[in-house]
């Protein structure tokens, strides 16, 4: 795909339909609190409305966090236009991160809360969009430490 544009959307509607549907399943398959090993006391899928955001941060703090992913995401389609063409391992951590913060923001939108659900017990119960955020902005990190 020559359009960087449209290769940079189509990694975020990836990254956004993978996390919208993953939380459909999983909020339409179990109860709020409900949890399930699935490699006990390791891993399991727990089911819950977070209002704040990593390790409950700005909990409650709904409208915040909603003008907070706004911006961001209006910076990173104002950033595609300085990725070059030839850019491709950038332009999928730009779609990782605008995937992910539009996932959650549509949650706050329409719930107020974010829908999460992945739990490795010693850490805060997280979902994809997060798993994605994190990815692409430890390796957007990485990526301009080695330039």
């Amino acid at each position: 795909m020559k359009n960087k544009f449209a290769f940079v959307l189509l990694t975020a509607l990836v990254v956004f339909f993978a996390d919208q549907i993953s939380k459909f399943f999983v909020s339409s398959n179990m109860s709020l609190n409900q949890s399930i090993p699935l490699i006990n006391n390791i891993f399991h899928l727990t089911y819950i409305h977070n209002t704040g955001a990593g390790f409950g941060i700005l909990k409650d703090r709904t409208f915040i966090l909603i003008l907070i992913s706004i911006v961001v995401i209006g910076y990173l389609l104002y950033f595609i236009k300085d990725i070059k063409n030839t850019e491709r391992t950038l332009q999928i951590l730009v779609g990782f991160m605008l995937g992910g913060t539009a996932g959650n923001l549509l949650d706050r939108l329409m719930y107020g809360s974010v829908i999460d659900f992945l739990d490795f017990r010693i850490w805060p119960i997280f979902n994809l969009a997060d798993s994605f955020l994190t990815v692409g902005v430890i390796a957007l990190i990485f990526y301009f430490w080695k330039k």
